[in-house]
C-alpha cells in the first residue's frame, strides 16, 4: 500500500533537559538541624586546603575506590564548600520527615544557605558562594562505594548544574540547583544520615573540619570511642601534607580539643608510631574551653 505524500512524518522525540523532568524544590524557612552524609564523612572527598587543588585525589580500601578530579580553572572542590551539601541534605530530611515531597532540583536564596553554613551575608560572602557552587558542579567524582561490584564506577559531579533566578526587573531572587543521583539517594537512607552538632560551621580549620566528620562517623555516640593509627588516618584524609607535617597538625588539634562533643587522645606506642583516639564527652564538658593537652605513652589509661 503506498503512502499518503501529504502525510507528515511523526515528530521526532525531543530530548527533556533534566531541570524539565524534575519538580521544584523550595527550600523550608527556620532553624533546621544540620545532617551529614556518613559517605562523604568516612572517605576523602574534599581538598582540606583553601589554596587552589588541582592534584586529583585517589584513595582505595579494600573493595572501596574513589577518584576526585578537578579543573584548572576553578580547582577542587573544598571541605567549606560541602557546607552547601550538608545545607541540601538537612533540608531533604526535614522535608521528607514532615511527609513533603522533595527533589534533587532545589531552591533558595543565597541568604539561606550563608545564614545556615553560619556565614556572614555581604556581597563577598555571596560572591564566594557562588565560587563554591562552581568548585562543587565542576569537581568529578568516581566511586565503588554503593556500587554493584569494585569494578563498576557510579561517575558525577557534586552538583549537575546550577543558576541564579531573578525577577522579571532582573533584580536577583535566588539560586538553583540539582543534586547528583549518588549523593540524593544517599540523603533519603536513613541509615547513611548523621545529625552533626551545629558548631562543626565554626570549625576553621581544614583538617579539623574533617577529623570531626570521621570522628563523629566512627566514633558517634559510643561511650568507648574509637581509634586510628596516624598513618592510617592521614591516608583517608587525602590530605597533601606529608606524614611528618600531617602528624603534626594533629597533635595540635588534640592539645587545642577544638572539636565539640569529642575528646581527643594521642597515644605514643611503644614501637614507634602514634594512635589517635576520641571519645564522647559531657555536655558539661563541651563548655569548658579549658582542656588540657592529651598526650600519653603506650600502656597509660585513656
Amino acid at each position: 500500500m503506498a503512502k499518503d505524500p501529504h502525510t507528515a512524518p511523526p515528530p521526532a522525540r525531543r530530548l527533556t533537559p533534566e531541570r524539565e523532568q524534575l519538580e521544584l524544590f523550595q527550600a523550608l524557612p527556620g532553624d533546621l538541624a544540620p545532617r551529614d552524609v556518613q559517605d562523604l564523612m568516612a572517605y576523602p572527598f574534599f581538598s582540606l586546603g583553601k589554596s587552589k587543588r588541582l592534584a586529583p585525589i585517589d584513595f582505595r580500601a579494600g573493595a572501596i575506590t574513589i577518584r576526585v578530579e578537578a579543573v584548572p580553572e576553578y580547582g577542587m572542590a573544598t571541605i567549606w564548600d560541602a557546607d552547601i551539601l550538608i545545607w541540601a541534605a538537612s533540608q531533604i530530611v526535614e522535608a521528607r520527615d514532615a511527609g513533603l515531597k522533595t527533589s534533587r532540583l532545589m531552591a533558595a536564596t543565597p541568604y539561606e544557605i550563608l545564614t545556615f553554613t553560619g556565614r556572614g551575608t555581604s556581597a563577598r560572602d555571596y560572591d564566594r558562594l557562588k565560587a563554591a557552587l562552581d568548585r562543587l558542579q565542576s569537581t568529578t567524582v568516581a566511586t565503588s562505594i554503593r556500587q554493584t561490584t569494585e569494578r563498576r564506577r557510579h561517575r558525577f559531579s557534586w552538583i549537575n548544574e546550577w543558576k541564579e533566578t531573578t525577577d522579571n526587573h532582573g533584580r536577583p531572587l535566588g539560586v538553583q540547583l540539582i543534586l547528583p543521583d549518588w549523593f540524593y539517594a544517599a540523603v533519603l537512607d536513613n541509615a547513611l544520615v548523621l545529625t552533626i552538632d551545629p558548631a562543626y560551621f565554626s570549625l576553621s580549620g581544614g583538617l579539623e573540619r574533617w577529623l570531626y566528620r570521621i570522628v563523629r562517623k566512627h566514633g558517634g555516640r559510643q561511650s568507648e570511642g574509637w581509634q586510628f593509627d596516624t598513618a592510617h588516618l592521614h591516608a583517608k584524609s587525602g590530605s597533601l601534607s606529608p606524614l611528618k607535617h600531617f602528624a603534626y597538625d594533629l597533635r595540635d588539634i588534640v592539645r587545642r580539643q577544638p572539636l565539640p562533643g569529642y575528646r581527643l587522645v594521642i597515644e605514643r606506642l611503644r614501637h614507634g608510631g602514634e594512635r589517635f583516639s576520641f571519645t564522647p564527652t559531657p555536655v558539661s564538658f563541651r563548655s569548658n574551653t579549658a582542656r588540657p593537652p592529651l598526650l600519653v605513652r603506650s600502656g597509660d589509661k585513656l
